[in-house]
């Protein structure tokens, strides 16, 4: 594989093609076993990303690496050797200087918990052109930000770009790739098998070098009007629960048999918080605010909302969609009992075929029933803890981010999963950061800001632009109580 100076590049494939591994390998983070990394011309052995820092790359992951009760500034000392801070002088005015000229609106005397998940962002950027890179990593780095924030980092990308700073460019979002990546690397099964100028193909064309012949793209799904109310949110406020928590105000909203209302909503506005206490994880009272098929659960603990019907897909896979140290056996097990336990006994075998079931219609990549969670990469056990859902069937399902960081094919039939249960007469909550996601299922659409629910429409007659102002809280000045619009 080789980069260009000024080149963005985009490194894609299924989950577990190996991206990760190859961009951690460049970072220093993991070793390689042979081979070479050739920088600027002479073979470097890249030990830590410390060094790779000292030879001008940076990387932006996934998941940020700030720590929220320390200012900018000194989440952006933190990483920077003493020589680079002697050299730097004035780190704050050095950080200024950088925000007025990327347009990065970068303040670093603020504290990192008063900062939205675009702001942050924004901070891992600056914190690599502090150190002068020439090789900015990023790995799904729209993933959490509202279009208007896309647009935003594509700026900073294209002026980086210019100045001849190389950006390689992990996404499944392959209408990103088309327009704004110079070249191409597609990965499967650890092994490089194709590259492309993507702003010679389309997102399809580039999907089946991904994945093969399963890369059909969502072409577009017929939109369903339910009639019957089977769980309703009615005046609910909560309190946040802790310092950097997210406190609900008023929220109402009714979900339909054979409906899938979506969420839209840059990540720390109180989804978290709207999912717990739906799912019954957050055990504090509410009466009367939440009811399933006309009874009030407001009072009643996960498992008896399970009971009566109501599934969850966290959006944390590892800790609270599954244990990670126990098999995909016993992690159906854990949600799924109904059947396989006897007088306080377990039908192992039953189990087990369950899962490899599951397994198989999920197309899950493992080494099978017996295989820890924590052995599955993000988007198989996505796969999974959606099918081991999916299979209870339920009444209500709340799905977080069911495809975040999942590849075409993956996605895909997870989007065909979901629209197969809402057919059955279910209503999905679908809570997601992906705008494209959500006007792709979505039959009504709301978006959530600083714990405000906006007024929910029918998708068909909204926009992208609209509901990204919402999820930058425009309709809350509006129309402070965000009442429902009967649609």
């Amino acid at each position: 594989m080789n980069l260009m100076p000024g080149e963005i590049h985009a490194l894609l494939g299924e989950n577990g093609a190996g991206k990760s591994t190859l961009v951690k390998t460049i970072y220093g983070v993991v070793a390689p076993d042979s081979g070479q990394i050739i920088w600027d011309g002479h073979e470097v052995d890249i030990k830590s990303p410390s060094k790779a820092r000292d030879l001008g790359i940076g990387m932006v992951f996934q998941h940020f690496s700030l720590f929220e009760t320390l200012t900018v500034s000194q989440n952006i000392e933190l990483c920077l050797s003493p020589e680079q801070l002697s050299s730097i002088g004035d780190l704050a005015g050095r950080i200024q200087e950088l925000s007025k000229t990327y347009d990065l609106q970068v303040d670093p005397t603020r504290y990192v918990h008063s900062l939205s998940i675009g702001e942050r962002q924004r901070v891992e950027i600056m914190r690599c052109l502090v150190q002068s890179v020439k090789l900015l990593i990023l790995d799904e780095p729209t993933s959490v930000l509202t279009p208007q924030e896309v647009a935003g980092l594509f700026d900073v990308l294209r002026k980086l770009s210019k100045e001849g700073c190389s950006i390689m460019f992990i996404s499944h979002k392959l209408h990103e790739v088309t327009e704004i990546c110079h070249k191409a690397t597609i990965l499967r099964g650890g092994k490089l098998v194709g590259t492309c100028s993507p702003a010679e193909e389309t997102p399809a064309t580039i999907a089946k070098m991904m994945v093969g012949d399963l890369a059909e793209q969502d072409a577009g799904y017929t939109k369903a009007t339910g009639e019957h109310i089977i769980f309703s949110a009615i005046g609910l406020n909560l309190p946040a629960k802790h310092p950097f928590g997210t406190s609900l105000k008023d929220i109402q909203f009714d979900m339909r048999k054979g409906e899938i209302l979506g969420i839209a909503g840059v990540a720390g506005n109180g989804q978290e918080e709207l999912m717990s206490i739906i799912s019954g994880e957050d055990n504090r009272t509410v009466n009367n605010a939440i009811t399933l098929d006309g009874k009030d659960i407001s009072t009643l603990n996960a498992g008896k909302r399970r009971k009566m019907g109501l599934a969850y897909v966290p959006e944390e896979r590892l800790g609270r969609g599954a244990v990670p140290d126990m098999s995909l056996s016993e992690n159906t097990l854990l949600t799924h009992s109904s059947g396989f336990v006897s007088k306080g006994l377990v039908n192992w075998n039953a189990v087990k075929q369950y899962a490899k079931a599951l397994i198989n219609d999920y197309s899950v990549k493992c080494h099978g029933e017996f295989s820890e969670a924590k052995s599955l990469s993000g988007g198989n056990l996505q796969k999974f803890i959606m099918g081991r859902e999916i299979g209870q069937n339920p009444k209500v399902l709340i799905c977080a981010h069911p495809t975040w960081g999942v590849d075409v094919g993956a996605a895909l039939a997870i989007h065909q999963a979901l629209l197969e249960l809402r057919d059955q007469g279910a209503a999905i909550l679908l809570i997601s950061e992906d705008i494209d996601e959500l006007f792709l299922l979505a039959d009504r659409m709301s978006a959530i800001c600083n714990g405000h629910l906006s007024p929910v429409v029918r998708t068909e007659e909204t926009t992208i632009d609209q509901i990204g102002q919402w999820m930058a809280g425009t309709f809350i000045e509006s129309n402070p109580s965000s009442q429902e619009v009967n649609a």
